[in-house]
């Protein structure tokens, strides 16, 4: 019985090193239906929420701000020292961005301070070392599966905190010459940094389960400047596909030369001009956005975005094939700003009443132009064209390259028939739909257009 025992354990350790050598290799061959149909959750959701949180929500003045006042690690310290988010509530957190109409959530790991929100044992720079005494990231985990929601976990390249992380160009410690860099630099080994690096990831997609996505940021080649090499990416990248072959990844790797190097372009802050391509081929791809114009938790800042802009910003990333990824910056107590809370709630209502505009659908087909002041998006499992109409006409809207392609139309919000009828003469493929004079409620009401 004990060698029938062995020969079993031994074919299935055999099995298992199988399984992981297969995972580790596939990834490189994938095709592009097998990364069509691994990616296909994420393009149905379209929006997901951000959330950079750290000890930096402590000085609330911008999460770079270690960086912006050149703080050492010792003027640092305090807010390592002072954390206590007695109020983290990730139940609450979750709920707010399911009931915000968001599908997937991606949390800072660690951010650029080096600070980590789980119990990694390579550390003591952790929320588990703090009077909070609580690992972050177990905690949010299980409130997004609570919720139904995907996972997605953050993890900063950059460490301004580890030893052996060289000081380099975006470092607080940053330098005006060479010698300087090589003076400060002695006895630090990157090589050492990188290990580490691999040990929190390895932990991350190790001990919380099924993940999602993971956010690396960010890569700088170049003079004083980090790149694949310094972080090893191409051994970090098949240790990811080995342990989590379904996850997906963003493009900050500096791997971006390689196929296999990344899943998705992640234009941050600005907005797209048309679908981005590759090798002339449309690439997957998702903006990630602040309600105003920090990341991180920043009290007096003042430049928020309305309700209309985030919303506007949602659709147009959709209208164009893509995702948005919104970010909130708890505060210090572990709370959503109210200002992000305010936010939430609003595009929460209008994407109670308008989220078949949203989830599942895509750029619209070339032939169909959007008028002035609209933005279009397209379900090709439905069939149905949603037109979005940012500043609201008074009695009538045209559609061009209409004509015999219609079946009915109705407003999104209410499921209330608009009436159209054919042009004529040069219009003759055009569509008029009438429209009541006053603009409905909803902050941006919705055409649906079912499609023969």
């Amino acid at each position: 019985m004990r060698k029938l025992l062995k020969i079993s354990m031994v074919g299935l350790l055999l099995l298992s090193l199988c399984l992981q050598t297969m995972a580790q290799s596939n990834y490189k061959t994938e095709t592009p239906d097998q990364k069509s149909k691994r990616m296909s959750w994420w393009t149905d959701a379209r929006f997901g929420m951000f959330i950079h949180w750290g000890l930096y929500a402590l000085p609330a003045r911008h999460e770079w701000v270690k960086n912006y006042e050149k703080m050492t690690n010792e003027q640092y310290q305090k807010y390592f020292e002072e954390y206590n988010p007695d109020l983290y509530n990730p139940k609450e957190w979750a709920r707010m961005a399911k009931e915000a109409g968001m599908k997937y959530v991606v949390l800072t790991a660690k951010h650029h301070e080096g600070f980590c929100n789980f119990d990694s044992k390579y550390t003591d720079y952790k929320s588990t070392k703090t009077q909070f005494g609580r690992d972050v990231i177990k905690e949010y985990v299980e409130a997004l599966r609570g919720e139904g929601l995907r996972v997605g976990f953050y993890y900063s390249l950059i460490d301004w905190h580890h030893p052996d992380y060289t000081i380099d160009r975006v470092h607080p410690q940053r330098q005006e010459s060479d010698s300087a860099y090589a003076r400060l630099n002695k006895g630090k080994d990157m090589a050492k940094y990188r290990e580490y690096m691999k040990n929190q990831v390895r932990e991350l997609l190790t001990n919380y389960g099924q993940i999602d996505v993971i956010w690396f940021d960010f890569s700088f080649p170049g003079k004083n400047g980090k790149g694949a090499e310094d972080w090893g990416s191409e051994e970090l990248l098949k240790m990811v596909r080995q342990l989590q072959p379904n996850i997906i990844i963003d493009d900050r790797l500096d791997l971006k030369d390689k196929d296999y190097g990344w899943d998705f372009e992640s234009p941050e802050q600005y907005k797209v001009e048309k679908w981005p391509e590759r090798n002339g081929q449309k690439v997957y791809w998702e903006t990630c956005q602040t309600f105003s114009g920090s990341w991180g938790y920043y009290r007096d800042e003042t430049s928020w975005k309305s309700p209309a802009q985030l919303l506007e910003l949602l659709i147009e990333s959709v209208s164009k094939g893509g995702n948005l990824l919104l970010n909130v910056g708890p505060t210090a107590r572990g709370l959503f700003d109210y200002r992000a809370q305010d936010r939430l709630k609003a595009m929460g209502e209008w994407m109670k009443y308008n989220n078949r505009s949203v989830y599942g659908c895509t750029e619209a087909p070339a032939e169909f132009v959007a008028p002035d002041n609209t933005l279009l998006t397209y379900n090709t499992k439905t069939k149905r064209m949603y037109i979005h109409l940012l500043a609201y006409p008074m009695g009538n809207l045209k559609m061009k390259n209409m004509a015999d392609k219609v079946k009915y139309v109705q407003f999104l919000h209410d499921a209330s028939e608009i009436k159209y009828r054919k042009g004529s003469g040069d219009d003759s493929q055009s569509l008029n739909f009438t429209l009541p004079v006053l603009k409905p409620w909803t902050e941006i009401p919705v055409i649906e257009v079912i499609l023969k």
